[in-house]
């Protein structure tokens, strides 16, 4: 493509260097470009003369080596059968992947082609990904509630010669679209048994007696071979603006980010994880398998059923001392716990509120760098902080994060205020998952932390108050993206930058603070740029009764509002219910109303429900910086979005033009009239 840059890289390098006591050969293919969309290209690294950036590359495969040496006999994997918790050390996983790895290519698999894996989390989910890349193919995660046509894409868009599925469900997608699929020769069922035979269908048991017919020398001749500076993953984006991209990692990418992340959070070995959330994502593939494999921790598998409830469980299980959660999953815990808290004695809630005032003040002094603790706090720390860390699971956890959507700020001091600051982390496939973390010794709420050692960030066009677009700089930053030139030109511009498509700021101190996203940005009829997250989180920290609100207006002469109310959802399904939860029902007694279903307020018009709404939207209204950002109508919508619905994606991240689509009648029914 040529995409150049005349900052410090390496081209063609073929030198050894003193590596963890190992000597190892640091070999990179030749190179020119920092960016590439071919499958079997190479790109020129972003190498730095000295400081992090100037660490030697090395491949998966040389990082688990590294791994094997210092924590083989260690627990790497952990799934509970039949009640019981079995343990899959570092030692006996190497030798798993490797077993994969000879499996695949016993069934074809060629070099740079994909093995797609459809399924949740488990340790065959790992051993396939790894397996993929020991046998010189892309490790690809297909999402689980991708449609089998959304399937059929990513499968033929990475040549996909096999697919991994976890059940018969997952199957049966596959078996729809088969036929479009020219490059697959074989597909792998990991769980259950098969329902019925088929040519090159396989049961997990089958498919790793393959690898019998494979000597080492094969497999060990195609790992030799392989370059830190070529591709061993796909990354799909989940497609909310269009067709998914494939963002191609290098070798470098994933081991160079998961030392420096990890370094920056000061982990240590022996760390403790829960995988739970969609390992399509990148952001689970960091946590659950990139960077417990570099410090030698364990991995622990949730529950399919985990987002559906079972999670917290699973938490007082394990124990974790570091967790992952999307602004979804920390709302319903909060959501959870405010209506447990509503049951409780008035001399409970009176202790559990002194308790919080104390807490919140405690994060606060944390944040702001004050080493005393508020008066009170060892006594609320015995009386609550203890007892909700423990009902929750977080007794030992010392690093909770968040990210891969926006997070109001209400969550983030509910839960300092219970002495379990949210820390907020922020990045995208394109950047390999994290760019800034925020760490208990430097953090600003609201804000996504500094960038990783060896990164840089550039704020494109910014305003007068500093806010412009985000660009990344640094050996996270993908390849590009697979068979998508103009796509990838649009990402890195000619100096290799990487354009996030956000919008945020730097403060004084290096902490940034995302703002919106220019796709987002509604430009109403007057001209006016309005960043809708932050109004549409105003609203839903005004009123607790509201689940999901999006901001309408773009080319209009005034702002609208779709918003809907916290409901139940279906445990199996996942499907929202009519049934409101308990902190709605909460908002509604309050009211004096008696509604118990979102179908009650919406058919009623429920007269208390819909004026408290409208004081919210009115305060909201109050604070805005001009006319033009202030909402003038809304509507409640029968029923909250959902993945099942389709207007939230795998990370619960909205779908803006779905939901337009999706309601393009209410949205047009708006500006029929003026404005009132």
């Amino acid at each position: 493509m040529g995409i150049g840059s005349s900052r410090g890289g390496a081209a063609d390098i073929l030198t050894s260097v003193a590596l963890d006591d190992d000597l190892l050969d640091i070999k990179l293919a030749p190179a020119s470009s920092l960016c590439t969309t071919v499958r079997d290209g190479a790109v020129r690294l972003r190498i730095e003369p000295t400081g992090p950036a100037a660490e030697p590359p090395v491949t998966v495969h040389q990082m688990f080596k590294r791994t094997l040496k210092r924590y083989g006999d260690l627990p790497a994997l952990a799934v509970k059968k039949d009640e019981v918790w079995e343990y899959i050390t570092y030692s006996e996983y190497y030798q798993h992947c490797r077993t994969a790895a000879k499996g695949f290519l016993k069934l074809g698999l060629e070099r740079f082609h994909g093995v797609g894996i459809l399924g949740f989390n488990s340790p065959e989910w790992f051993i396939a990904d790894i397996g993929a890349i020991l046998a010189g193919g892309f490790a690809v995660g297909i999402y689980t509630t991708n449609s089998p046509e959304a399937c059929q894409y990513v499968a033929e868009n990475c040549n996909a010669n096999i697919l991994v599925v976890q059940n018969h469900r997952q199957l049966s997608k596959i078996l729809q679209v088969q036929d479009q699929l020219p490059h697959l020769k074989a597909i792998i069922q990991y769980q259950d048994e098969l329902r019925e035979r088929r040519p090159n269908l396989y049961t997990w048991k089958e498919f790793i007696q393959l690898a019998a017919d494979v000597p080492d020398s094969q497999l060990d001749s195609i790992i030799g071979s392989q370059k830190a500076n070529q591709c061993c993953t796909l990354i799909y984006t989940s497609g909310t603006t269009g067709h998914p991209k494939g963002a191609m990692l290098s070798h470098d990418n994933l081991t160079w980010v998961v030392k420096r992340a990890g370094e920056m959070l000061g982990l240590g070995e022996q760390e403790v994880l829960v995988s739970y959330l969609p390992l399509s994502h990148i952001a689970a593939q960091v946590v659950d398998i990139w960077i417990p494999m570099y410090f030698g921790g364990t991995t622990y598998f949730a529950d399919p059923d985990a987002l559906k409830g079972s999670l917290v469980t699973t938490l007082r299980e394990v124990r974790p001392t570091g967790f992952l959660g999307v602004p979804r999953v920390w709302e319903k815990i909060q959501e959870k716990m405010k209506a447990l808290g509503a049951k409780s004695s008035i001399i409970q809630r009176k202790v559990a509120s002194w308790a919080k005032g104390i807490g919140l003040q405690a994060s606060y002094n944390l944040m702001n760098g004050v080493n005393s603790m508020p008066w009170g706090y060892t006594l609320a720390n015995i009386l609550v902080f203890r007892r909700v860390h423990a009902a929750l699971g977080l007794d030992r956890c010392v690093r909770c994060y968040t990210g891969a959507a926006p997070i109001t700020k209400d969550t983030l001091e509910y839960f300092m205020s219970l002495n379990i600051p949210v820390l907020e982390l922020y990045g995208m496939s394109e950047s390999t998952g994290p760019h800034t973390l925020s760490v208990h010794s430097a953090f600003r709420i609201m804000s996504t932390g500094k960038e990783i050692p060896g990164c840089k960030t550039l704020i494109y066009n910014p305003e007068e108050d500093g806010t412009g677009e985000i660009c990344f700089w640094g050996r996270h930053v993908f390849m590009g993206y697979l068979n998508m030139e103009e796509k990838t030109k649009e990402a890195l511009d000619e100096e290799g930058w990487l354009h996030s498509g956000d919008l945020g700021k730097q403060d004084e101190d290096g902490f940034l603070f995302i703002t919106g996203r220019i796709k987002e940005l509604i430009i109403t009829a007057g001209g006016e740029n309005v960043p809708p997250i932050p109004i549409e989180d105003a609203i839903k920290e005004e009123l607790s009764i509201i689940s999901n609100a999006m901001l309408i207006g773009d080319k209009m002469k005034f702002l609208s509002m779709l918003l809907t109310l916290k409901c139940t959802t279906d445990a199996d399904t996942g499907e929202p219910q009519d049934e409101l939860t308990p902190e709605a029902l909460q908002f509604c007694q309050r009211l004096g109303s008696s509604a118990k279903r979102v179908s009650e307020v919406v058919c009623s018009k429920d007269s208390a429900v819909y004026k408290a709404i409208q004081e919210g939207v009115d305060r909201v209204n109050r604070r805005a910086a001009s006319n033009a950002q202030r909402v003038q109508k809304w509507i409640i919508l029968d029923k909250d979005f959902s993945v099942a619905g389709g207007e939230l994606g795998p990370t619960m991240k909205l779908k803006r033009p779905t939901v337009s689509k999706m309601y393009k009648e209410v949205i047009d029914n708006f500006y029929k009239e003026s404005a009132p």
